[in-house]
């Protein structure tokens, strides 16, 4: 590694350290949901080692929890991480003509918001090295979260290991709130969302398919039906009323 390569490593990793502590944080929740599905701490280790997505991980492990198929537990997450495709897609148009597969397909390893998010920032090309070092100090930290979280589960009394449960599900509310709040689409769809997902659970007919079948067909009619009937368009364009 040249000595430019080497101060670019070092600035990935310095600008990571924030992202990698609140992974930490977020990752020793979703370790609690990890332990309440029986995984251990090796198993939730490598679930977020090789799969660096709270939505994505979370909703797997809900499937897995259910007893879900190998199947449905790739498509849910497949339809969870969707998003990535189009970071990808932009980071693609970054990199510099003639960059190798190699470094491609490493740089295609982590890219979550938040590394997207500090790499796509940058000015010029995105160096591959600068990639590297970020996810030399996320990663870690989201893997040993979630397994800090499973031990922690295994330790602490029940009412503790309840408690911190509902600490996910916070998260996530705080990712939806404030789009809804300014986008009445978005809310609309949330409640539609929580609505139609109760009620497959409640309908004779519906409730009888897996939870993770269910899933997989409200994620697409939802996000489908909202890309047809209200569709984003870009600058300049017609928007729809918010």
């Amino acid at each position: 590694m040249s000595k430019s390569n080497a101060k670019i490593f070092q600035e990935g990793m310095k600008d990571a350290i924030p992202i990698g502590l609140g992974y930490f944080a977020v990752a020793f929740s979703l370790g609690i949901a990890a332990r309440n599905a029986g995984m251990n701490a090796v198993q939730g280790f490598l679930l977020s080692f090789l799969n660096n997505a709270s939505a994505g991980e979370y909703a797997g492990i809900t499937v897995i929890a259910a007893n879900a198929s190998y199947i449905e537990i790739a498509v849910v997450t497949l339809i969870a991480n969707a998003r990535y495709l189009l970071m990808s897609c932009a980071m693609g148009q970054r990199l510099k003509p003639g960059l190798s597969f190699g470094h491609r397909l490493l740089m295609g390893y982590d890219i979550t918001d938040e590394l997207f998010g500090i790499a796509i920032a940058r000015p010029g090309y995105l160096e591959p090295f600068y990639t590297y070092g970020a996810m030399l100090t996320a990663i870690p930290c989201w893997a040993t979260g979630t397994a800090c979280g499973i031990i922690a589960g295994n330790i602490m009394p029940a009412r503790v290991v309840s408690a911190l449960s509902v600490s996910l599900f916070g998260m996530f509310l705080a990712i939806i709130i404030p789009p809804a709040k300014k986008d009445k689409v978005v809310a609309a769809l949330i409640i539609l969302a929580f609505a139609a997902s109760y009620a497959s659970s409640c309908l004779p007919l519906i409730s009888s398919i897996s939870e993770g079948t269910r899933t997989i067909i409200l994620t697409v009619i939802l996000s489908a039906g909202a890309a047809y009937f209200f569709p984003i368009h870009t600058e300049g364009g017609p928007e729809h009323d918010a």
